[in-house]
């Protein structure tokens, strides 16, 4: 784009910048601005557009992809610049927030007009109106529609850490207690636009490692910014309140961090605060966790190669409002550990399916509510326009329609739609004035319905039919006078006068006033032509004023009721989650799940709902399988052949568990769940290049992550551990942490290997089971049934899968003659001997807890007793009077 068609200061025409609109006074004006918001590349307006001058124009114009060119001279040098429209500019600062930049926009504030009468240069007063950085985002063309986009601030205080987190577009405001080891997995849940921290606490090697891939979201503060006192009285000034105890209990951690927050969006929003809901404290163990790992390896909204269209929400998301879309996105990113809040959920659901046409009424009604939510915060922010009213109206008047609808309905239903509050004044009074497609601003007038007010329609007439005010006014003045011949007209000079031929002039009233004589004719003038002249010139710009006025007045009234607007948008929101999940389980065949506390999971049938949805597709049918875990069967080791499905298998349980607490049908016959903590999935294989890590380094820091984490209320998932690496390395391995998973963790999971050797440990672990996915080999060909059993595999079928994948039929034969070689030379396999020479207990396993484990306890009797004992020197005799002095010793322990 070049420099073209600016109007710049003075009054100078559409034209580029010259030297003497860039003169020393503008750009001293620019540099003092932009030494007040060095990181930011400063938007300077210059009448009808926006200009970047010297390094940001450097900076930003390969980013837009606009010219950079250099114009008028500054300190003996020429001056970088480039700009954009200012009617078209969100599109170009879309890009810069995508690049991780941050705007401030300029405005010229003073009228041009008011300007002109001062003397001295006629330089414009400019002043920074908004920052605009990634994480403060109102304008729909800069957000996407269907997820949220969240500020975080992260605190430490009085030796602990708290996270505070808002979305300004929606007016979400939560906190929540944290530490260094849950951080990763609190971002990955939020995925934050932009993170706010202490500038110190950037130098601590712990955080710096937690914020991960987040790191390059982050922007320091100083550490000021995060003091105690100071944060509460912001939050109080904020919310109007006496004392932050108001809000509920949080620690000086959270309060710190929510106090950063609000000092940030002062900042950014130059003191006009958005409309922000009292923040919400997310108390611990509320929320199912999961790691960053288990979030990617699960899919749960992107594939491993990044595609949302193939992740679960892609299959869950059948809502029909944006604001129901960013809820079902947040209550799958993170699913409750409440039965109550859970069980709510499922009978919500249950209602909608179990009511076919109310589901099909709901959600038609549904389809037309706009995005309340951002139209609210938009409007609160001084920054919406006659489109947003509209959005306004059109939710209400939804609302009213689906409480009426809603208040027969299923207990759980009408409940929820009894909480939506009654705003029918307001949708009234909006109906009332706006018409029924606004314009985008209300600068472009034309917003306010005809009849609506007498005195816009007096002004209306007036700029729309001056001229037929101006014949009825000559028609009126003809019949007074007698004067057939009188005329009405206009000249530059004059403006409007009355014309009467000169043989008329006896027939003249009094009240006329002769302004001009002529040959045939004389020009006079009225007091009430005088006063319709002036009102038909000044109509058009009295009618603007008077519909921008009105647009203020329904504006604050729309924020006047900002809460009880917030109320029913979260209220259609729910019922659009609700109503659609009810729509997938009725067409996808899913179940309700039972939920309770007990430790255990039953699933009959399940079915892993993208690969299924893929296969439906193809009008392929899914092979569902079963599960069953609990006290006595903890965990099951999963073998068979490559693409057999079992890390299909894997996957579909975790997700399942996902499904049911965050309060959704399940893709089973059945399912029995009791509630678990933290879900953990070592499932893939990748790597990290950019952190120096192999694909086996992330395998094992994946692993570690799991084996310190996971405890008796946690499912656990892994696939393949070990394969990174030589074959015995790795299978030694997979041999210790599944010892370590069935023995300290103690927890629920599934363990998928090709390590065969393994299953002998199903014989010496008790809460261990084996179990493959059945195959049948026909004909020399193998026939993947995807059928989980009991019982374990002895073969892989790796070279059947390698023949398939299309490998050359030599490098096939050769392996097959290989693989016959091996299997002939192999001795007993080592590890048959070890598993049975395990001793029955194993030795000094620290007992798993939640935290950095404690120093050592002193000895027992029967640890004294295990250090002492060589296991290769026990005659089969001494192996079993062991046994009986170990059991001797574990009854005088307990």
């Amino acid at each position: 784009m070049s420099a073209q068609g600016r109007n710049g200061d003075e009054g100078v025409t559409a034209r580029a910048p010259t030297a003497s609109t860039l003169g020393t006074p503008m750009i001293t004006q620019y540099q003092q601005l932009k030494a007040a918001h060095p990181d930011a590349l400063l938007f300077f307006r210059m009448g009808d557009f926006y200009e970047l001058f010297f390094e940001d124009a450097i900076e930003a114009a390969p980013l837009l992809d606009i010219a950079l060119t250099r114009r008028g001279r500054h300190l003996g040098q020429d001056i970088p610049m480039c700009g954009v429209p200012a009617h078209n500019a969100e599109p170009y600062i879309a890009k810069l927030i995508r690049r991780g930049r941050k705007v401030a926009i300029c405005e010229q504030v003073e009228d041009p007009e008011e300007a002109r009468k001062r003397p001295g240069r006629k330089l414009l007063e400019r002043a920074v109106v908004r920052i605009v950085t990634p994480g403060t985002l109102t304008e729909d063309g800069l957000l996407e529609a269907r997820r949220h986009n969240y500020l975080l601030a992260l605190a430490f205080a009085q030796r602990t850490w708290g996270a505070a987190w808002v979305d300004i577009s929606t007016g979400d405001f939560c906190t929540e207690p944290t530490e260094p080891r849950r951080i990763p997995a609190l971002l990955a849940r939020l995925e934050p636009g932009e993170l706010l921290l202490a500038e110190p606490l950037l130098n601590t090697p712990e955080v710096v490692t937690a914020l991960g891939e987040f790191r390059d979201r982050v922007t320091p503060l100083r550490a000021e910014a995060f003091g105690l006192e100071a944060a509460r009285a912001r939050l109080c000034a904020c919310f109007a309140v006496a004392t932050v105890e108001s809000f509920g209990s949080f620690s000086d951690a959270e309060l710190a961090a929510a106090g950063a927050l609000v000092d940030y969006l002062e900042l950014t929003q130059k003191g006009s605060l958005p409309r922000l809901a009292r923040p919400r404290r997310i108390a611990p163990k509320t929320l199912l966790e999961m790691d960053p790992a288990t979030r990617r390896n699960l899919e749960l909204t992107r594939s491993l190669s990044g595609d949302p269209g193939t992740s679960l929400l892609a299959v869950l998301d059948r809502t029909r409002t944006a604001a129901g879309a960013r809820l079902l996105a947040e209550r799958l990113m993170a699913p409750s550990c409440d039965l109550e809040t859970i069980r709510t959920r499922l009978d919500r659901i249950q209602a909608f399916v179990d009511d076919p046409a109310l589901r099909a009424h709901v959600r038609s009604e549904l389809s037309r509510v706009p995005d309340l939510e951002r139209a609210l915060a938009r409007l609160s922010l001084g920054r919406g326009g006659p489109r947003d009213l509209a959005a306004i109206r059109e939710g209400l008047g939804t609302a009213r329609s689906l409480a009426a609808r809603l208040a027969t309905a299923a207990p759980a239903v009408a409940a929820l739609a009894a909480e939506i509050p009654d705003l029918e004044e307001l949708r009234l009074r909006l109906a009332q004035f706006l018409v029924d497609e606004p314009p985008l601003h209300a600068r472009d007038g034309g917003l306010v319905r005809p009849g609506a007010d007498p005195e816009l329609d007096q002004e209306r007439s007036l700029r729309d039919e001056g001229h037929r005010h101006l014949a009825e006014l000559e028609a009126r003045y003809r019949a007074e006078t007698g004067i057939a011949s009188l005329k009405i007209r206009h000249n530059q000079v004059l403006g409007w006068f009355v014309e009467v031929p000169q043989s008329q002039l006896a027939k003249v009233p009094k009240s006329f006033g002769l302004r001009q004589s002529m040959a045939g004719a004389s020009r006079f003038g009225t007091p009430e032509l005088s006063e319709l002249a002036h009102k038909i010139a000044t109509a058009a710009e009295n009618a603007l004023a008077i519909e921008l006025r009105i647009f203020e007045e329904l504006r604050a009234q729309v924020v006047q009721a900002a809460e009880a607007l917030a109320r029913t948008a979260a209220v259609l929101a729910e019922l659009d989650v609700a109503s659609a999940l009810a729509e997938l389980a009725h067409t996808r065949r899913w179940s309700r799940p039972h939920l309770d506390d007990e430790p255990r999971i039953r699933i009959k049938g399940g079915r892993h709902p993208v690969v299924e949805a893929a296969l439906e597709a193809k009008h392929v049918p899914f092979v569902a399988n079963d599960l069953e875990l609990g006290p006595k069967d903890r965990l099951w080791l999963v073998t068979g052949p490559n693409m057999a499905g079992k890390s299909t298998f894997l996957r579909q349980c975790a997700l399942i568990l996902v499904l049911a607490q965050m309060g959704s049908f399940v893709p089973a016959e059945e399912a029995e769940i009791g509630l678990v903590d933290r879900i953990f999935s070592r499932v893939g294989a990748s790597d990290d290049l950019a952190r120096g890590r192999s694909t086996f380094m992330v395998e094992m820091v994946e692993t570690a992550t799991i084996l310190n984490q996971a405890g008796p209320r946690s499912f656990v998932i892994l696939d393949e551990i070990g394969r990174g690496t030589a074959t015995w390395d790795g299978l030694s391995l997979a041999w210790a942490v599944l010892e370590h998973l069935h023995d300290v963790n103690r927890c629920l999971g599934l363990f998928a290997t090709h390590f065969h050797e393994l299953t002998a440990l199903a014989a010496r672990l008790p809460a261990l089971s084996n179990h493959t996915v059945k195959v049948k080999e026909w004909q020399g060909e193998v026939i993947f049934l995807h059928e989980v059993i009991k019982g374990a595999a002895d073969r892989s079928y790796g070279i059947h899968v390698a023949r398939l994948a299309g490998l050359p039929l030599s490098v096939v034969r050769r392996a097959e003659q290989l693989l016959r070689l091996l299997e002939a030379s192999e001795p007993r396999s080592p590890t048959a001997r070890l598993a049975e020479d395990l001793p029955l207990f194993a030795a000094a396993a620290a007992r798993f807890v939640d935290r950095d484990p404690p120093p050592p306890p002193e000895p027992s009797p029967l640890e004294k007793l295990l250090a002492e004992i060589d296991p290769d020197e026990l005659s089969p005799k001494a192996a079993l009077e062991l046994v009986y002095r170990l059991k001797e010793l574990l009854g005088r322990c307990s």
